[in-house]
Formats: C-alpha cells, structure tokens, sequence
C-alpha cells in the first residue's frame, strides 16, 4: 500500500485526487474509499492501492490514516 494525502475533491461529482508520498498524484472515484462513504476531506492522510485503468493509474481502497 502507498500513502499519501488528499490533495483535490469535488463532492457532487465524486471525483478526487490524491497525492502520494513520493509526490505522484492518483486520481479517484468516491467508491474507492474503502469505508464505503462517498466524501473525504481534502488534507486527509490516507494509504491506498494503486491500479491500472484504461491507460493510467488510480488510486483504490483508500483507507483513512
């Protein structure tokens, strides 16, 4: 698993970005928060599985830190 913070969200279309500890962003949809919420707080520490899709990498089951 990869760690990092929450750098962008957009709640009413779900979509965000989170940048890892390395300083590459991942990009991702609400139901990739493991907890099974649909919002995060942007600043949040959290760790993350990163996965290829369609040509680019995403970040998965985020879990807050």
């Amino acid at each position: 698993m990869r760690t990092g913070s929450v750098t962008a969200f957009d709640e009413p279309v779900g979509l965000g970005v989170v940048t890892a500890d390395d300083g590459v962003a991942f990009d991702f949809h609400c139901v990739s928060i493991a907890d099974g919420s649909r919002t995060i707080d942007v600043g949040r520490r959290v760790r993350f599985v990163a996965v290829a899709r369609l040509g680019r990498w995403e970040a998965h089951d985020l879990e807050r830190c």
